[in-house]
């Protein structure tokens, strides 16, 4: 059998192999490629925060849990760096159970690169359980649902929320979720309340729904990994979402390759087959 029929006969613990690698070294090795021009429904995300009048709080609603942090996560902190820069509050809340923690280390993240201060600059609020009932109670003033901050803090006692009292005094909510929450928040509290709401989520759920952009009913969309990537080049600061782009780019080119030698392979065992009078 020649060396192009035995490509088909590789041992796939190679294959195996070349996959981690291909997934673990651009990590390592910090190895960026080129971020092409950012989506529409990316941008229309960053635009928005961009006019928001400073003071105007966004609220970060972090509605996933480890399992979604490859995705979701980078935008989280490309998010509050924006806020950040441009001097927006940002009240983060969530009501996932898993979601707490995932509050805790986006802030711990990216706090440490701006002069900001919990109460006045950021403030979270934590977790509430309860879908509707906790968007619908939002509805009746932040302070019915949320008498305290996750420290135990009055919301009457911190400045970010002097003068937010619901869903009015709210610039823009993003929801960033792994599950159905954004059809909650949709029916609830835009449907209902008119909050103006953005979407950040992992890219199998996209599909389902690009049609609230379609419609209007949200004024922007950042998908999975790559609207992740996308963000984080769009406030300038490539991190973790570029790094995981590269790392699916380089593991996606290594797959293509692996198809093409199994191809070969093939073809050329069935030739060297036919030449033999073995087939």
């Amino acid at each position: 059998m020649n060396v192009l029929a035995r490509l088909i006969h590789i041992d796939r613990r190679w294959i195996f192999l070349c996959i981690a690698l291909a997934v673990v070294v651009p990590f390592l090795t910090h190895l960026q490629f080129l971020q092409g021009t950012p989506t529409p429904a990316t941008v229309a995300v960053y635009h928005y925060i961009q006019k928001l009048p400073p003071g105007k709080p966004v609220m970060l609603i972090f509605d996933y849990g480890p399992a979604g942090m490859p995705e979701i996560h980078p935008m989280a902190m490309a998010l509050i760096r924006q806020c950040f820069m441009r001097h927006v509050p940002v009240i983060a809340m969530t009501l996932h159970p898993q979601g707490p923690p995932m509050i805790e280390m986006a802030f711990a993240k990216v706090t440490p690169d701006f002069q900001v201060r919990y109460g006045k600059d950021y403030v979270n609020l934590g977790f509430k359980p309860g879908w509707q009932s906790v968007i619908l109670g939002i509805g009746s003033g932040f302070a019915t649902t949320y008498p305290t901050d996750t420290r135990g803090t009055p919301l009457s006692q911190l400045p970010i929320m002097r003068n937010v009292k619901g869903y009015d005094d709210i610039g823009l909510a993003v929801d960033l979720a792994t599950g159905s929450a954004p059809g909650a928040w949709i029916a609830f509290a835009h449907q209902r309340f008119h909050l103006t709401l953005a979407l950040g989520i992992t890219a199998v759920m996209a599909t389902d729904n690009y049609v609230y952009l379609q419609t209007g009913q949200i004024v922007g969309l950042i998908n999975g990994m790559r609207g992740a990537a996308e963000y984080e080049h769009l406030v300038n600061h490539p991190d973790v979402g570029a790094l995981g782009m590269s790392s699916q780019s380089v593991a996606h080119l290594v797959i293509v390759l692996f198809v093409i030698l199994g191809n070969v392979g093939y073809f050329a065992g069935r030739a060297h087959a036919r030449r033999t009078g073995e087939g």
